[in-house]
């Protein structure tokens, strides 16, 4: 995939991708959280999505979704299931090091592998809730990238407020049957194994006690999938409309208890908040860093337009990069702060939240403004700051929205004696 920029108003000459991934503020070995040992393994990956990502992302960006090629190769590269237990059948590898491939990934600029949703959405609710035959058969093929996973909680009519979800699951016997539509399901065109979350109670007074989660394999009996999304962003993540019509499961495919889902989707949930802060926070630096090297590249008025002069007083627009530097990296002190809590196991729902909203309503602050400073060619798709500004729009929706974090903020300040 070749990117192109302008410089000094004449013809685009070629954007390398290495050239901003090693700018300062994204440079391995500054950040006293990760080790020596984190270091090396960066590299390593920084390399994988250099040669085996970006060159391949405009098409996947046509085509609407990755390789399964890509999936293999990331498997065999030990970069799927990393924070999953190595005697489950993952890597064994520790939270920071899963965090490295988030940020990478974001480093690249290249949305569309669904590694983390796989690897650290998916994979940790089998890992806790699973049982050991479940966790056999299924591990070892997604750590290999031959299974990719997805889970499907989002309806047309339920979003963040699982009140609403409508997909239900019956007893028949020993069985369970399924029906129900599910949308905007990551990896859901590719999936080969979905975690459906369904009502099996509506007796209950409340969702907290009348969901539960099942394991659906692509091609059991009954399971469609509908067409691949087309959206605004994230061209080349395959996002897909899923429908389960009176498909027939073994009791085996319940995962957990019965009636238990929405407790585990509680306990789960951080993790996700946490992950799309994280790469929040590295698209922001990604942005700034390719926003830094095009203002004193690119000329006008016969000086770069980082010395061009701007306002009544006369300060040079370089400058209004001078806030951005420090909201950036304040916020990744703070998302920082949140990797090592949750390495401990010590992060809570509040704080996840308050990274989620924090670090992706800064992402988008930060998108507007150096596609600003990008003019004209900003808007170009062909240039990487369009494309995160384009990828950046749903991190305040998914995840659950940025209003829901605010609430899920307030709670504990209201509640605390």
């Amino acid at each position: 995939m070749q990117y192109s920029q302008t410089l000094e108003g004449g013809t685009p000459a070629p954007f390398r991708p290495e050239t901003s991934m090693a700018r300062t503020m994204m440079d391995i070995g500054t950040r006293r959280i990760f080790s020596e040992e984190h270091d090396l393994f960066r590299e390593n990956v920084r390399r994988f999505f250099r040669e085996e990502v970006v060159p391949y992302h405009a098409e996947w960006e046509k085509a609407g979704q990755v390789s399964r090629e890509l999936w293999e190769k990331a498997g065999a590269q030990g970069l799927l299931g990393i924070y999953t237990p190595a005697e489950q059948g993952g890597v064994g590898g520790d939270l920071l090091s899963a965090a490295i491939v988030w940020e990478e990934q974001m480093y690249c600029n290249c949305s569309g592998p669904g590694f983390s949703l796989h690897s650290e959405i998916v994979m940790p609710y089998i890992s806790h809730y699973g049982s050991q035959a479940q966790t056999e058969r299924y591990f070892p093929q997604m750590t290999a990238g031959k299974c990719i996973g997805a889970i499907a909680m989002t309806e047309p009519g339920a979003g963040s407020d699982l009140q609403g979800v409508k997909t239900y699951a019956q007893k028949d016997g020993s069985d369970w049957i399924l029906n129900g539509n599910k949308v905007f399901i990551t990896n859901g065109w590719m999936s080969d194994l979905v975690l459906v979350v369904a009502v099996t109670n509506r007796q209950a007074k409340t969702m907290a006690h009348g969901l539960s989660l099942f394991l659906v394999d692509n091609g059991t009996k009954g399971f469609q999938k509908g067409r691949k999304l087309e959206k605004i962003g994230l061209k080349a993540q395959d996002t897909a409309e899923l429908f389960f019509e009176d498909v027939r499961l073994p009791a085996e495919a319940l995962l957990g208890e019965e009636n238990k889902g929405f407790y585990y989707l509680m306990n789960e949930l951080p993790q996700e908040r946490l992950i799309i802060a994280t790469m929040a926070m590295a698209s922001c630096e990604f942005m700034f860093e390719e926003t830094r090297s095009y203002v004193r590249q690119r000329k006008a008025f016969g000086r770069t337009i980082a010395d061009l002069q701007v306002g009544t007083k006369q300060k040079r627009l370089l400058f209004s990069l001078s806030p951005l530097r420090r909201s950036i990296c304040v916020a990744r002190a703070f998302i920082d702060s949140c990797l090592q809590l949750h390495s401990e196991r010590k992060l809570d729902s509040s704080t996840a939240s308050m990274a989620k909203y924090w670090a992706s309503d800064l992402q988008n602050r930060v998108a507007t403004q150096c596609l600003q400073l990008h003019g004209g060619w900003g808007y170009m798709w062909e240039f990487p700051i369009a494309k995160a500004f384009a990828d950046a729009r749903v991190q305040p929706i998914y995840g659950g929205t940025n209003e829901i974090m605010k609430e899920l903020i307030a709670r504990p300040i209201v509640s605390q004696k």
